[in-house]
């Protein structure tokens, strides 16, 4: 291998990419649960207000607190998986200039032998 050979930086580009799915499948994993306490708090507020169940008003600042910080939680990950969604198409790219500038040579087929 020489010293211009670009197969150690495709393999760790490669990890990168690996390292990088992981936090994007972590922050799907966050929104999801984000969108989740939003519409528990949001429910939790409205049966609260209406009395259904008589919950107090600890129940009632509970829920808002509970759609807040889902709200927060959601734009933080939704911002997060952006950029790591943009890091991702960044190193692909960067991997596939690097496979093309590859002096590929081709291989011929040896015919085939009918037994």
């Amino acid at each position: 291998m020489t010293e211009n050979d670009p197969t150690d930086e495709i393999s760790d580009i490669e990890d990168r990419i690996e390292r990088l799915a992981e936090i994007a499948e972590r922050c799907r994993k966050y929104i999801l649960a984000s969108k989740i306490a939003i519409g528990g708090g949001a429910a939790l507020l409205l049966i609260t207000i209406l009395g259904v169940f008589g919950f107090g008003q600890t129940a009632a600042l509970g829920s808002i607190a509970l759609v807040l910080g889902g709200i927060v939680s959601l734009g933080s990950n939704v911002s997060t998986l952006r950029q790591t969604d943009d890091a991702i198409s960044a190193a692909e790219a960067r991997r596939a200039a690097l496979i093309g500038s590859i002096d590929l040579r081709v291989v011929a087929d040896a015919p085939l032998k009918l037994v």
